[in-house]
């Protein structure tokens, strides 16, 4: 079954169009009919006055001798037609077949004319054509005539149609304007609903057609109960961050205390694996209500200042591309996703290489590691919440396993894509893809 393809219009392009069609097609139709009636009328009025003329001066003609038909004939020229006499009868005239339907209401008019071998035709171009033809007379004469005034009407008129349109332009350009004034209150809601769980709310004022407003009325009350949601997350990760650090914090200073250092060590671990577990916990739901605002970021200097960091504390970290490139960005969310994939790297392999690449005006953040890399068919999984691949890669796994969708959630907030693919040589690629600014 063959599916329609739909243009992709919005609410008020649509709704346009269908006024548009609408309106095209009964323009079409009664511009066709009236065009129509509108020829058959003149045809016929034109065939009446034709052939009550040509009665006329043919019945006054065969009344005179020849010598004064030519004068005659002069005196019943009108200024609507030309009348002629002629001794000999024409050759080349005949019957012109656009003029079949005047031929034969001239003869239905004046049914005499029908044995005086009435002949019509067109002359000169199609806006400016004259009628033109000739009747024999009783004594076997020519009577010729013409029309003085070009027949316009013998088809459609361009002018007629184009003067008819424009009033059905004009309703389509007011209703266009009013059907577009209509719906704005659905633009504004459309924004709205953008920002929405971007951290400000704002209330979308309540107008338009009965069910626009039960609709925006409903948003604003949908608004209202995620933004009180979100305000409560945020306190209460706020709660838990401190509730959770303050104990570490006094384990940290206890253990400290403690003789054997063996055991010391294996407390400080446990220490840094939770602290490590909080903070990407709480990195991951703060989600987007962390408040903050996009500014402009050197990612270069972003990128080699993490290669740097990491290198003093005595990783193998290498930073290559541009001294600056600059972008709008989110600065915290994109210093963590860059410090995510390469802590990645250096938990799962000895080196790490950071590349900054321009495309055009997009920008690509590369980190390459050499380590196990991650099956093919666990690549998708790997970006998945709480999902830990600890038997893809050798080592085990500090934290709950979301740094890679902390990565993916910085990303995508950007409008970009977290792309990840293993390396020929070996270990894992992860790329960032930002779209053009």
């Amino acid at each position: 079954m063959m599916r329609l393809v739909r243009a992709p219009l919005g609410l008020i392009g649509q709704i346009f169009a269908i006024l548009l069609l609408a309106i095209l097609i009964e323009f079409g139709a009664s511009t066709f009919f009236y065009e129509r009636a509108s020829q058959f009328s003149v045809q016929d009025d034109e065939a009446r006055r034709l052939a009550e003329h040509i009665v006329i001066a043919r019945k006054l003609l065969s009344e005179q001798p020849p010598a004064l038909r030519p004068a005659l004939a002069t005196d019943l020229t009108t200024t609507r037609y030309r009348i002629a006499w002629s001794e000999e009868l024409p050759t080349s005239l005949r019957v012109t077949p656009t003029l079949d339907r005047i031929h034969h209401q001239v003869l239905d008019w004046e049914p005499s004319l029908k044995t005086a071998g009435l002949q019509l035709r067109l002359v000169g171009p199609a806006r400016d054509a004259v009628i033109v033809g000739g009747t024999t007379l009783p004594d076997g004469s020519w009577m010729k005539f013409a029309t003085r005034e070009p027949v316009h009407d013998m088809g459609f008129s361009l002018d007629r149609i184009l003067l008819a349109l424009a009033p059905a332009v004009a309703i389509i350009l007011i209703g266009g304007v009013m059907v577009r004034q209509t719906l704005l209150p659905l633009r504004r809601l459309a924004h709205a609903t953008e920002r929405v769980g971007a951290g400000d709310m704002q209330e979308v004022a309540e107008g338009g057609p009965g069910e626009v407003r039960r609709v925006i009325h409903a948003f604003n009350r949908m608004q209202n109960r995620i933004h009180r949601l979100l305000v409560d997350r945020t306190q209460a990760l706020a709660a838990v961050g401190h509730d959770l650090r303050t104990p570490l914090a006094r384990l940290r200073l206890r253990a400290d205390a403690i003789g054997d250092a063996g055991v010391r060590e294996e407390i400080e671990t446990d220490i840094v694996e939770m602290q490590a577990m909080i903070d990407s916990l709480l990195a991951y739901l703060a989600g987007e209500s962390t408040g903050e605002t996009r500014q402009a970021v050197d990612l270069a200097i972003l990128c080699s200042t993490i290669a740097d960091d990491m290198g003093d504390h005595g990783h193998d970290v290498i930073y290559s591309g541009p001294v600056h490139l600059e972008r709008v960005v989110y600065p915290i969310a994109m210093k963590r996703a860059v410090m995510n994939l390469v802590e990645n790297g250096i938990h799962y392999g000895d080196r790490v290489a950071v590349t900054l690449v321009k495309q055009d005006d997009a920008t690509v953040i590369r980190i390459e590691d050499d380590g196990p890399g991650i099956p093919e068919e666990a690549i998708d999984r790997a970006l998945e919440p709480f999902v830990r691949l600890d038997d893809a890669r050798a080592r085990d796994t500090v934290g709950f396993g979301l740094g890679l969708s902390i990565v993916a959630r910085a990303v995508e907030a950007e409008g970009g894509v977290l792309a990840l693919s293993n390396r020929p040589e070996g270990g894992l690629r992860a790329e960032i893809h930002l779209p053009a600014a």
